[in-house]
C-alpha cells in the first residue's frame, strides 16, 4: 500500500523509493564494513580462524544486506516492513552471534584490550541486559510497542526514526541471540532450563503479537491515515510464520551450544565422576537418573506456548 499520512503531494515516507531523504547506500556501506573488517580481523589470527564463523558471519551480513538494501527500496508495503522486521531481527543477528565476533577480538587483540573487554563483559549493566529474559523483552516487546502505539506511522514520516527502529531491532535480536546461543563469553549465562524458558516465552509473544495484529487489522497500528486491512492480515501472517522457523533456528542453535558445551566435550576422570556422594549414589548415576526429570520440564516448558500453534484465524 501507499499510506499518505500527511496531505500533500510533497509528503515523503521514509521507505522504498525515496532515497532523497537520505543516503540509502549508507546502510550498505556499513555492512560492507562489517564484513570486510571480519575477514581482516580473522586474517590476523596467529592460530588460524575457524572458516565456519567466518561462513556465519558473512551470511549474516549477506542477510542484513538484503534488508537494508533490495527490500528498502521497495513500495511502502506492511508486508515489506514485516519482512524487514524479520530478516533484522531475527535471521541476521543469529549469524553474526554465531560468527563470535567477540571471540575474535580477543585473539587479535593486544594484552590492555583483552583486559578492557574483560572489564565490560563483567559490568553490572550487561549482566541485567545480558540476561535471556531481558532480552527477550527488548526484542518482542519493542516490536509490540512499534505495533501497538502510533510510533509506526511516526517511522513512516521521518527517516531518522525509521532508521533507529531497524537499529534496534537488530540490536536486540543480537543480544537475544546471543543470551541463548551465543558462542561468545556471555556474563553468568544462565543455564539451558532458562534460555529455553525465554526462547519460549518470547516464541509465545511473537506469536500472540501476530495474531492480535491480524485480528485488528483495520485499526492498527495507530495513526495511519490510509490504512489497508488486507495488507496487514498478510503481514502479521508473515511475522506468525516466519518467526516460527526464525525460532526454530534460534532453538537449533541453542541445543547446538548446550551439547558442544566444554565440560561435555572434556568430561571429567572416571575416578571423580564415579565418586561416591554421601547416600551412596556414584555422582554420575544421580546425572543420569535427573535427566528424566529434565526432560519433563522442557515438556512442560514446551506446552506453556502449544497454544501458539494454531495460526491466525
Amino acid at each position: 500500500m501507499t499510506a499518505t499520512l500527511v496531505p500533500g503531494a510533497t509528503d515523503r515516507l521514509a521507505h522504498g523509493g525515496h532515497v532523497a531523504d537520505g543516503p540509502g547506500w549508507f546502510p550498505l556501506v556499513a555492512v560492507g564494513l562489517l564484513a570486510g573488517g571480519y575477514l581482516v580481523a580473522a586474517a590476523r589470527d596467529p592460530r588460524g580462524w575457524d572458516h565456519r564463523r567466518s561462513a556465519a558471519w558473512l551470511a549474516g551480513c549477506a542477510v542484513l544486506a538484503v534488508a537494508v538494501g533490495p527490500l528498502a527500496q521497495l513500495p511502502d508495503d506492511p508486508r515489506g516492513h514485516m519482512t524487514q522486521h524479520l530478516l533484522l531481527g531475527m535471521v541476521a543477528p543469529l549469524g553474526l552471534v554465531l560468527g563470535a565476533p567477540v571471540t575474535l577480538l580477543l585473539r587479535i587483540a593486544s594484552t590492555p584490550r583483552r583486559r578492557f573487554i574483560g572489564r565490560l563483559l563483567r559490568a553490572r549493566p550487561l549482566h541485567l541486559i545480558a540476561h535471556p529474559v531481558t532480552a527477550a523483552l527488548l526484542s518482542t516487546g519493542g516490536l509490540a510497542l512499534v505495533l501497538l502505539t502510533p510510533l509506526y506511522a511516526a517511522a513512516e514520516r521521518q527517516p531518522t526514526l525509521h532508521h533507529a527502529l531497524h537499529l534496534h531491532y537488530l540490536a536486540a535480536g543480537y543480544l537475544f541471540a546471543w543470551s541463548l546461543a551465543g558462542p561468545d563469553p556471555a556474563p553468568r549465562r544462565p543455564g539451558l532450563a532458562v534460555r529455553l524458558g525465554a526462547l519460549l516465552g518470547a516464541a509465545a509473544g511473537h506469536s500472540a503479537l501476530a495474531k492480535y495484529l491480524y485480528a485488528h487489522a483495520g485499526a492498527l497500528p495507530p495513526g495511519l491515515a490510509d490504512p489497508d486491512p488486507a495488507a496487514f492480515r498478510s503481514a502479521a501472517q508473515l511475522m506468525y510464520y516466519g518467526g516460527d522457523v526464525a525460532e526454530l533456528l534460534l532453538a537449533v542453535a541453542l541445543f547446538a551450544t548446550w551439547y558442544h558445551r566444554p565440560f561435555r566435550r572434556h568430561p571429567a576422570r572416571p575416578s571423580r565422576s564415579m565418586k561416591k556422594r554421601p547416600g551412596g549414589q556414584p555422582r554420575a548415576a544421580r546425572a543420569v537418573e535427573s535427566r528424566p526429570r529434565n526432560a519433563r520440564m522442557f515438556s512442560s516448558l514446551w506446552c506453556v506456548s502449544a497454544w501458539s500453534l494454531r495460526g491466525p484465524e
